[in-house]
């Protein structure tokens, strides 16, 4: 791995985060009441987590499937997975893809010289409606569809000037993955990303993609899209996912996938104008491995992903890492405190702080620095999962089951800085019964468990207390005051707004509350503590602290 270089950056201030936190209360409060009182109704629960990658399916009925359980627990946003453009040979091509008895590859590109081939199979059956030169072929073969197409080395058009090509054949069968799940989102209110083209990675250096064919790649990639919005063109394609991923690393080492996400965002722009794109850039904050990040790479990271987007609307779902054990989700109050049993499996035992350079609240606040002014969108990937061990197998996915209360915590350390928080993956870690029961199940009977995502503790003596499944019921706050005094008071909650979230422009699921604790102080540096039990009885289950 390359060495990477440290910057002076850090995440704002525990002070300075308050402050920034607090001016957004007050706008949200000033909207509120310009536009009349907020919304005191409670809003019917729902799991915060809006959005899953899956795996799609050529059925209709079991896309429809799926998408209604990914409903039924608040979702409203599906991503499906990219196939891969693989380099070829004329005898890799398969032997059943024939055109009057001759190789499907040869016959297509009769008359003209071929440079390379490739393959590419992404369960959808293209046919006669990708077409659009003369050398485009489709080729059906018992139950499955190839289509044949013939691209100019040199030039953007049809005809290459130097009569040079190269070959792609496509692998499909009768039906289409990419329509059916389009269809299926549309029919749901739902929205879908579909995967686009990657390139294979490199052999020499695994984790970058292989750029020698990128004129290639990026004339499919066209095709791909137009393709696309030949059969696709729904209200339920929202968009479409960037499958190659990269650390949130500022190493130059990392530049081939930014060039890549560069390359095919500007084909979306050009056929595809009007949707966007996602990309899932992963934390890895691990104090022992040679390729941990920094916030402040972190920060450099989100900024260069986001000047990728040349023109499309781009979000930055970045992977909180606590699925594979790369990241660490704790307050600083819990720094000191042991690793839990998942964690320990990858970064041995150890404290929170010892193992992990900063938590995952820290890096959010940096990428949110580093999008800041692009135009892009941070959104969070939380993964779904648990490293696995013998206590908590799922399915034989190489990770194992999670808990409930550790996706609350999960949950929880994203903060307020992203505007969507989405899952990978659906399918087998919200569906798969190991340990525990489906976290699909336990998300509906769990769907009430208020979660904290942030807090202002203001001069006065109230404090904002911003989260989800809020309302009513008791706040329970615990502080050290000025002259180190130590209290522990619960009052009634007040002030509950359903809509702080979308007052702010913020992640509109967000909710808050107010605690009044009467004339007091905060000192400064001090951890406090919250508890909230809302109006069903309810008391979150993951611990919440911040500083004065």
């Amino acid at each position: 791995m390359a060495v990477y270089r440290a910057e002076s950056f850090s995440p704002p201030s525990q002070r300075a985060r308050h402050f920034i936190a607090a001016a957004l209360a007050a706008s949200a409060l000033l909207l509120g009441f310009l536009h009349g009182q907020p919304a005191r109704a409670a809003v019917t629960p729902v799991y915060p987590i809006s959005g899953y990658f899956i795996y799609g399916s050529t059925s209709d009925a079991a896309n429809i499937k799926k998408l209604t359980d990914i409903k039924s627990v608040g979702g409203d946003t599906v991503i499906t997975f990219g196939s891969r453009l693989k380099p070829a040979t004329l005898s890799t091509i398969p032997t059943d893809c024939k055109i009057s008895g001759v190789n499907c590859a040869t016959a297509a590109a009769s008359g003209v010289k071929v440079k390379r081939y490739f393959t590419y199979s992404d369960g959808s059956s293209w046919g006669a409606k990708s077409f659009i030169c003369a050398r485009d072929k489709t080729v059906t073969a018992g139950s499955v569809v190839y289509t044949i197409m013939v691209l100019p080395v040199e030039g953007s058009g049809c005809n290459s000037p130097s009569g040079t090509y190269d070959v792609v054949v496509i692998n499909g069968g009768t039906n289409s993955l990419s329509v059916s799940v389009g269809k299926a989102a549309t029919d749901l209110g739902m929205k879908y990303y579909a995967g686009l083209p990657a390139p294979v990675m490199r052999t020499d250096i695994g984790y970058l993609p292989d750029l020698s064919y990128q004129a290639t790649l990026s004339l499919f990639t066209a095709r791909f899209l137009i393709y696309q919005s030949n059969v696709n063109n729904v209200p339920g394609l929202a968009g479409f996912y960037h499958h190659v991923e990269m650390p949130l690393s500022d190493g130059a080492v990392w530049d081939s996938v930014l060039t890549l996400y560069r390359m095919q965002n500007s084909r979306i722009a050009q056929y595809q104008p009007g949707r966007s794109a996602v990309v899932s850039p992963y934390i890895d904050s691990r104090s022992a491995f040679s390729g941990r990040v920094t916030v402040a790479q972190a920060r450099n990271a989100a900024n260069k992903i986001a000047k990728t987007a040349n023109g499309v609307k781009l979000a930055i779902a970045a992977q909180d890492g606590m699925g594979t054990g790369k990241g660490g989700s704790y307050f600083p109050s819990e720094s000191s405190s042991s690793v839990d049993q998942y964690a320990a499996s990858i970064v041995g035992n150890g404290s929170w702080g010892s193992k992990y350079l900063a938590s995952t609240r820290d890096y959010f606040w940096g990428l949110s620095e580093g999008v800041k002014g692009t135009g892009a969108q941070l959104w969070a990937n939380l993964e779904g999962m648990a490293p696995a061990t013998s206590q908590n197998p799922c399915d034989n996915s190489l990770r194992g089951q999670t808990t409930k209360t550790r996706i609350n915590k999960q949950v929880q350390q994203l903060g307020n800085t992203p505007a969507k928080v989405i899952s990978f993956m659906w399918d087998p870690y919200f569906t798969c019964t190991g340990t525990w029961a489906p976290m699909l199940d336990r998300l509906k009977a769990g769907n009430t468990t208020p979660i904290i995502t942030d807090s202002i503790f203001y001069g006065n003596g109230d404090v904002l207390v911003t989260g989800h499944n809020l309302s009513g019921g008791t706040i329970q706050v615990k502080w050290t005051d000025m002259y180190g005094r130590v209290f522990d008071k619960t009052v009634t909650a007040s002030n509950y707004n359903a809509s702080y979230g979308k007052q702010l422009g913020i992640n509109p699921l967000l909710e808050s509350v107010t605690a009044k604790l009467g004339a007091t102080s905060l000192g400064s540096g001090k951890n406090y503590f919250i508890n909230v039990v809302n109006s069903s009885g309810v008391k979150n289950d993951a611990l919440y602290s911040d500083q004065g």
